[in-house]
């Protein structure tokens, strides 16, 4: 990804911060099997170490893991993102961040939650951000990764009333673990399903997979 892309996604996020904050901050009421699988993340990683909600928008899924009983910190491209989730979480640290050049030691974290943290990622940069991902994992550390499936690259220059300039990759779990392996990632689980309503979310099938870096 070269910075002029990297910019883009931050200054449309920056433009649609506060209505994304209003529409999806509560989303996790919403979907139970959601609610399962993050229970299930935080069970695995509780008393482990610092996990990473990466991609972390307005924090709602940090709010979830922190009720849950992990250490969790947020971490998202932009800072307008940033502001909305520290004013509705802020006994929660968040924090700016680029997925694919993490400020973060080597094996510092327990665990990695990625709710549709690569929507806007192309595909030839996946590669970079697994690595990233398994460089900052502790031996045994656990990602939790969902995303849109599909074979679509759907380009918006609108979203809510606001100017926005992004690409949406839907992405094929077969092709995700392939990544996710030759990233020195290995895949435990992948979980599909349909969406849930549209007054719940955008009309996609969801895929989840659960990955772990060898111990």
């Amino acid at each position: 990804m070269n910075d002029n892309l990297t910019r883009s996604i931050r200054e449309s996020y920056d433009r649609i911060a506060d209505e994304y904050a209003r529409r999806i901050s509560d989303e996790l009421q919403h979907k139970p099997l959601d609610r399962e699988l993050l229970n299930r993340f935080a069970a695995e990683v509780a008393g482990r170490g610092e996990v990473c909600d990466m991609g972390c928008g307005p924090g709602h899924v940090a709010r979830y893991l922190h009720d849950a009983g992990t250490t969790v910190f947020g971490l998202d491209l932009s800072p307008r993102m940033l502001e909305e989730a520290r004013q509705l979480s802020p006994d929660i640290s968040f924090r700016q961040g680029n997925m694919l050049a993490l400020d973060l030691s080597d094996a510092t974290l327990a665990g990695i939650a990625a709710f549709y943290a690569i929507v806007n990622i192309p595909t030839e940069s996946l590669s970079l951000v697994f690595r990233e991902m398994q460089r900052v994992l502790q031996p045994g550390g656990l990602v939790l990764l969902a995303f849109h499936t599909g074979d679509e690259v759907l380009h918006e220059d609108e979203l809510w009333g606001r100017p926005i300039s992004m690409d949406f990759f839907l992405l094929q779990p077969s092709a995700i673990r392939q990544h996710l392996e030759e990233a020195g990632l290995a895949v435990e689980e992948i979980i599909e399903r349909e969406p849930y309503s549209p007054e719940v979310e955008y009309q996609s099938r969801r895929a989840y997979i659960f990955a772990r870096k060898p111990a």
